[in-house]
């Protein structure tokens, strides 16, 4: 698989109204949508998780980044749950789908978002 470079921030990052592009996203989508949209919010991205986190309040957030991309889970978690100590989806495809025991990686992810909760 060739090398992707990261361009992320070439427009979440764009600050509108002195604020960053994805707050803005964040902020309209709970306030208006809260119901009927979750947020997808990156592992690899901690801080802006935490950011969204505390704007948003308990809205899920699907957590792509696990895994491959560098993602951490205990960081990931510790960033992204809510008040009731839930609220993430994590996603990490690739390294179940390729594991030699796509089901024993999936519990040991299980398993380690349950430990970091």
């Amino acid at each position: 698989m060739p090398h992707v470079q990261p361009r992320r921030g070439e427009f979440q990052d764009l600050i509108i109204e002195g604020q960053p592009l994805y707050l803005h996203v964040a902020q309209r989508v709970s306030r208006e949508w809260p119901d009927n949209c979750m947020l997808v919010v990156g592992a690899t991205y901690p801080d802006e998780m935490r950011h969204i986190r505390a704007l948003v309040g308990d809205m899920t957030f699907l957590v792509p980044g696990i895994g491959e991309q560098g993602g951490d889970v205990a960081t990931t978690v510790r960033a992204g749950v809510n008040a009731d100590r839930m609220g993430v989806i994590i996603n990490s495809s690739r390294a179940i789908i390729f594991a030699a025991d796509p089901a024993g990686a999936a519990r040991d992810l299980r398993d380690a978002i349950n430990r970091a909760r």
